[in-house]
């Protein structure tokens, strides 16, 4: 098992500086931004693509400081009404599998998704309950839409040797475990799960049973340590929908933390052991969003408290057991 970061926090460094960086904190793989959300840094989409000297450079900048690149992120909405914003979302994500297919990372991180309610709608919805039934209507209208658009994607992922790995994110329409399991069956195994517990904790769902839930159905292909901590008080007034700004830490019902933060080291253990149990022995990319802690320190904190946790060998015999 190894420790990975996700590096837009290291955003004001180069490539090469974030991975000296990094690689002097004994890190072990990067998951960077090719576009979408996390931006492109680090790692300008096209200007690797298909440029097999540009690529050479960056297998011999990785091998310099000892990285590895566990996977390409380029989290946005291809399901967008929006036809503009759609098309270009859809276009990062091609090109990312066709980018890491090139590098042979063999894992693009991504949204699902979101569309509108409706087919006159201008912006997504995120349908949350079934009634009244105009909203049960609404989210079978946008499983539709998104099992059309997954299946194609599915088979180019597919064609190209790919997994694309989906966090399950809130205002997506994959955004808790039964949903992401519906998604892979309906689609292709190149479909799973970019296994993120911060969005899982303040949904009121248990990592160990997502994980084992998942692990079962073969559909986690990475990973995110990313913490959450709740705050009762918050929580009890108003609920865990909370649209309180991220800054307005105070009056939250939860924040992201850096992992140790939110769940304690036992705990974090557990998620090691459970992934293990599952089959999962890859990648824990650190993924860096608390308002608390400046970057470096929340990264340098994590990949702390995770050294203590990850194993670094395989499992030996059970010989007790004998």
């Amino acid at each position: 098992m190894e420790i990975g970061v996700h590096t837009p926090p290291l955003a004001d460094e180069s490539l090469e500086g974030a991975l000296a960086y990094l690689s002097e904190l004994g890190v072990d793989a990067v998951e960077p931004g090719v576009g979408g959300h996390p931006g492109d840094d680090h790692l300008v989409r096209r200007e690797y693509l298909d440029d097999e000297a540009a690529q050479a450079e960056l297998r011999e900048l990785l091998e310099t400081y000892d990285v590895r690149v566990s996977a390409l992120a380029t989290h946005n909405n291809p399901l967008h009404p929006d036809d503009d914003r759609a098309e270009r979302a859809d276009t990062e994500l091609r090109e990312a599998i066709e980018l890491a297919a090139q590098l042979e990372v063999g894992i693009v991180t991504c949204f699902s998704g979101l569309p509108a309610g409706g087919p006159n709608d201008e912006v997504p919805n995120w349908i949350t309950a079934p009634w009244p039934p105009e909203h049960a209507e609404a989210l079978e209208y946008q499983w539709q839409i998104a099992l059309e658009y997954w299946n194609d994607l599915a088979a180019f992922a597919a064609d190209h040797d790919v997994d694309v790995a989906i966090e399950m994110h809130p205002n997506m329409l994959v955004y808790e475990p039964s949903g992401m399991a519906r998604l892979r069956e309906e689609t292709n195994e190149r479909v799973g799960a970019n296994f993120d517990p911060s969005h899982l904790y303040w949904q009121g769902i248990s990592v160990t049973d997502a994980i084992r839930f998942l692990g079962e159905r073969n559909a986690i292909h990475h990973v995110h340590a990313k913490d959450t901590r709740m705050y009762d008080e918050q929580a009890r007034l108003k609920g865990v929908l909370d649209t309180t700004a991220y800054d307005d830490e105070p009056n939250r019902s939860w924040l992201f933390r850096s992992v140790g933060y939110g769940h304690d080291e036992s705990h974090w253990k557990e998620i090691v052991s459970t992934l293990r149990m599952v089959g999962y022995d890859d990648v824990l990319s650190i993924e860096h969003e608390d308002s608390l802690t400046s970057s470096r320190e929340g990264l340098e904190k994590a990949i702390e408290l995770l050294e203590r946790a990850v194993f670094r060998t395989e499992p030996g015999e059970a010989y007790w057991a004998e």
